[in-house]
């Protein structure tokens, strides 16, 4: 019986025949330019719930917006996690759709094109799995930087005026305050503008404390730093759970180094602080997550490897 190698499979398979290239004239039919974008698309059961995970689009996070450590340890360490660009690390904006019969809840808006040109695809997403905008019931706001908020309020209407709207009273508080607007950092201006359009557009606007429970099987988790209120949410049904944790996480390197920030968090401190106390416990728990800014779908765990934590992405199923 023969035996393998690691070094024999490798040379085995470079000394495979090489195959014979297709004929000019079968790639001078195939079309050249730009794809028609294919909206991407992930679903979820969680016990009676069906979770499904939407794409707003893409920005490349320049290496300076990461604090906690320079441009070049950033660069270096995503290199090390192969997701460094000549532009930066690429992350998504990722929002989630939550049906629980005839019940749909939408967490996060998405940017729509105000932090990136990449941006503005919800719509378009919903659209494609046949949800119109007025068939939301609610939207949870996991926090009201621009790029979870702005799809409530483009265009300077309410798009979702059906829908109950959830938001921690302590981003409210703070993102409303004209004092804190005013001093606030040029990248943190949309996100304190589009946070008072949100408040004048839906007057009934439920503002939540911390941990509360929306309806049976969905509650919010506190996971204030990254902002005041930062709120994730739990998803349970049947033994079977799912933990939306917005911007918890959102660079693969973030377990092992959880004082790695973003410029515009609220307080760095509390930030990580918050991380260090969640990384260990979700490790723990093994728990499955859902992160906004991870490769889409942002799904995964944080795991021990040889002691070490790290990001694991959790499998998944594309449908149809």
């Amino acid at each position: 019986m023969a035996t393998f190698t690691r070094r024999g499979f490798a040379t085995s398979i470079l000394s495979l025949p090489v195959l014979a290239t297709l004929p000019s004239a079968a790639l001078a039919r195939a079309p050249r330019g730009p794809a028609k974008p294919v909206m991407p698309l992930a679903r979820l059961d969680v016990g009676r719930f069906e979770v499904t995970f939407l794409s707003d689009g893409f920005i490349d996070f320049p290496f300076a917006l990461f604090t906690g450590a320079t441009a070049d340890e950033v660069e270096r360490l995503s290199a090390a996690h192969f997701v460094a660009r000549k532009t930066g690390v690429r992350r998504g904006f990722t929002a989630w759709l939550i049906r629980d019969g005839d019940q749909l809840m939408l967490v996060d808006s998405g940017p729509a094109g105000t932090v990136s040109k990449t941006s503005g695809r919800l719509p378009s997403a919903l659209a494609a799995i046949g949800v119109r905008p007025e068939m939301i019931d609610a939207v949870i706001v996991t926090h009201m930087h621009v790029d979870h908020i702005a799809g409530l309020v483009s265009g300077g209407r309410a798009n979702f005026a059906n829908a109950e709207v959830y938001v921690d009273r302590r981003e409210v508080a703070h993102f409303t305050d004209p004092a804190k607007g005013a001093a606030a950092p040029d990248l943190l201006k949309s996100s304190f503008a589009t946070a008072q359009q949100l408040v004048r557009l839906y007057p009934r606007l439920q503002r939540i404390d911390g941990e509360r429970q929306i309806t049976r099987g969905i509650s919010t988790i506190d996971l204030s730093g990254h902002t005041p209120g930062q709120l994730g949410l739990r998803i349970e049904d049947s033994g079977q759970s799912l933990l939306i944790v917005s911007d918890m996480i959102f660079h693969p390197a973030h377990p092992v180094l959880p004082t790695l920030g973003l410029l515009f968090e609220a307080d760095k401190a509390a930030a990580d602080a918050a991380r260090m106390r969640f990384f260990p416990r979700a490790a723990e728990a093994k728990a499955l997550l859902a992160a906004t800014h991870m490769p889409f779908p942002g799904l995964g765990r944080i795991v021990k490897d040889g002691g070490t934590p790290r990001w694991l992405a959790a499998d998944w199923e594309y449908t149809g």
